[in-house]
């Protein structure tokens, strides 16, 4: 089992950056890609960013490609997603998810999630 605990969101202005994070518990997660989700308000849960397991690759979304970088330090355990020039239309709920030897940016390919955390950004 593996969990997850996502920390860092918050209140931002647009234009404004925020750093999530992801500690993880349970198992290493050198052999887990890490997936960055979000959900906005009355929306479908949406795939943002995913990182392999030994970090050598990253696949961004489009909307948030230039913006937004997905790293992890397998020896804290722990994902970050740093957001700058934040937008309004990136409010909503984050997600960090892993699966096991597995790329993919479908959320139900993913075997563990957090329980999220609330990013909001104020035009």
């Amino acid at each position: 089992q593996v969990q997850l605990v996502e920390s860092g969101g918050g209140l931002v202005q647009t234009g404004g950056s925020l750093r999530l994070s992801c500690a993880a518990s349970g198992r290493t997660l050198s052999s887990y890609t890490m997936g960055w989700f979000r959900q906005p308000p009355e929306k479908e849960r949406e795939f943002v960013v995913l990182i392999t397991g030994s970090g050598g690759s990253t696949y961004y979304a489009d909307s948030v490609k230039g913006r937004f970088t997905i790293s992890r330090d397998n020896a804290k355990n722990t994902v970050y997603l740093q957001m700058n020039s934040l937008k309004p239309d990136d409010t909503a709920v984050y997600y960090c998810a892993a699966v096991k030897d597995t790329v993919a940016t479908r959320a139900s390919v993913y075997e563990y999630w957090g329980q999220g955390t609330q990013v909001t950004v104020s035009s």
